[in-house]
């Protein structure tokens, strides 16, 4: 069985020639591939840096099931499509909202987990029959609507929790992302969110140095004289160690909250693998339906140890542009430095130090950034939103899950915010669409042949909803 782990060396293994691309199963010598294989740890872990954090889980034990998952996905799809699978950012919204319901990080991963199973579903189905499904099920408007109303959800996150531990921090941090995110080049722009971690994390530290303590809004919700960045737990912290493992439970009501982020998920890996095939100039689509089940298989996994889920990072598609090498040797050394990462104790220890008002700076643009994705899904499959089959659904659930609306069944169950906003924009378009006149309906084919651009920002993960949307409606 060919397992894609078998390469030719490429050329004298050095330097490719010109206008030559190093392709997935070829590789350049090993020091060469292991030095790029770093180089995709350095391109995915800003967003995986942030992503537990905001979470609330073990950036440890993130990070070494991101080299997990990357190995999963690897041999899934038979070395045939580079990636790197790192912790999703469109889970961010999700754990927030459990953890103000009540859950602890068991609910949160249990949820997960749930959603990784169905994510597994969809890329059987999408094998069984064909990428046509996704559009009969999620066409453009109602990726959108849901991808932006997952982001916009977030905003009271930011106002309540993070910003009003240190409003200054979180303004200055705020900036500094910013100009960051708009002013760098080449691999720096896509660390910005990282960069803008450090600088608040800097920062926090020389104003505690200078000003002393702050009296705000601490960690834990009470008001008081506190330090900016607490750095107590490093010292305690071992060198060498296993990251905290902890077993799922499942609450419906969490369940229900996670389901809708299964839409965004599709669209990523979507927009990944038409990216891939595109820029390695083979057609990709047989291996679509297999890439969104190993993203599934490699959450579940994660999660069922206490790890985030996972999905394919649009940063390394970055890394691939700019190196022209699409090796998968180069991620297999990246699944291993990802593994090492995972049993430093002391690194966990650093990340989960990061301050509240750093968090408020970052999430400020980052919480935005997710929502805006959504419109820029409709932007690029020229969403008409004169049309009333897009414009009122797309309303509706909008609204309700911005405004947190719930919808009461009885003294135990309800349904709110993302969850119910997504069922509303889903459930409606589909049911005024049953309804609709004809000249209503027309909508172009979601997966297209076209040209393509890729998005290799530093929004982290979502970038492949972004670009891959474009690239599926816009043909």
């Amino acid at each position: 069985m060919d397992l894609g782990v078998r390469w030719k060396l490429h050329g004298d293994g050095k330097v490719p020639a010109p206008g030559a691309v190093v392709r997935p199963d070829e590789r350049l010598t090993w020091p060469r591939t292991v030095g790029l294989g770093a180089q995709h740890v350095v391109a995915m872990f800003g967003a995986s840096f942030v992503a537990p954090v905001l979470m609330g889980l073990d950036p440890n034990l993130a990070i070494m099931m991101s080299g997990v998952a990357t190995v999963i996905f690897l041999l899934a799809t038979r070395g045939r499509v580079p990636s790197y699978l790192g912790c999703s950012l469109s889970f961010v919204g999700v754990a927030a909202v459990i953890r103000a319901q009540g859950g602890t990080s068991a609910t949160v991963t249990g949820a997960v987990l749930v959603v990784g199973v169905v994510l597994f579903l969809v890329g059987l189905a999408v094998q069984r029959f064909g990428a046509r499904i996704i559009h009969a099920v999620m066409p453009p408007i109602v990726t959108g609507a849901v991808v932006m109303l997952i982001g916009f959800n977030l905003a009271p996150v930011t106002a309540s929790t993070y910003w009003p531990q240190d409003q200054w921090t979180a303004l200055l941090t705020m900036l500094f992302t910013g100009l960051a995110v708009v002013c760098l080049r080449g691999f720096w722009s896509r660390i910005a969110i990282f960069l803008g971690l450090v600088f608040g994390y800097a920062l926090s530290w020389v104003l505690d140095r200078t000003l002393g303590r702050i009296h705000s809004v601490g960690p834990d919700g009470r008001i008081g004289d506190h330090w900016r960045l607490d750095l107590s737990g490093v010292g305690r912290a071992d060198w060498i160690g296993l990251p905290h493992f902890h077993g799922p439970t499942f609450q419906w009501s969490a369940v229900l909250v996670a389901l809708p982020v299964v839409i965004a998920l599709v669209a990523e890996n979507a927009g990944h693998v038409k990216a891939v095939g595109e820029m390695t100039g083979t057609s990709l689509d047989d291996k679509l339906g297999t890439a969104i089940s190993a993203d599934g298989v490699a959450s579940v996994l994660s999660t069922a140890v206490g790890g985030p889920p996972n999905t394919t990072y649009s940063e390394n598609i970055g890394v691939m542009a700019a190196t022209r090498v699409y090796s998968t040797a180069a991620y297999w050394a990246a699944a291993g430095f990802a593994l090492l990462f995972g049993v430093c104790p002391k690194f966990g220890a650093i990340v989960a130090a990061v301050p509240g008002g750093v968090l408020g700076g970052i999430t400020v643009i980052l919480y935005g950034m997710i929502g805006l994705l959504g419109a820029q899904i409709w932007i690029n499959s020229k969403v008409d939103l004169r049309n009333p089959l897009n414009l009122v659904p797309a309303a509706a659930g909008i609204i309700i899950g911005v405004g947190n609306v719930s919808l009461k069944f009885s003294g135990t169950f309800s349904l709110s915010g993302i969850a119910l906003g997504t069922l509303v924009v889903i459930t409606g378009y589909h049911a005024l669409r049953a309804f609709a006149p004809p000249h209503l309906k027309e909508q172009k084919p979601l997966l297209d042949e076209g040209t393509s651009r890729y998005d290799t920002g530093g929004a982290g993960d979502l970038g492949g909803a972004d670009s891959g949307e474009g690239r599926r409606g816009e043909s």
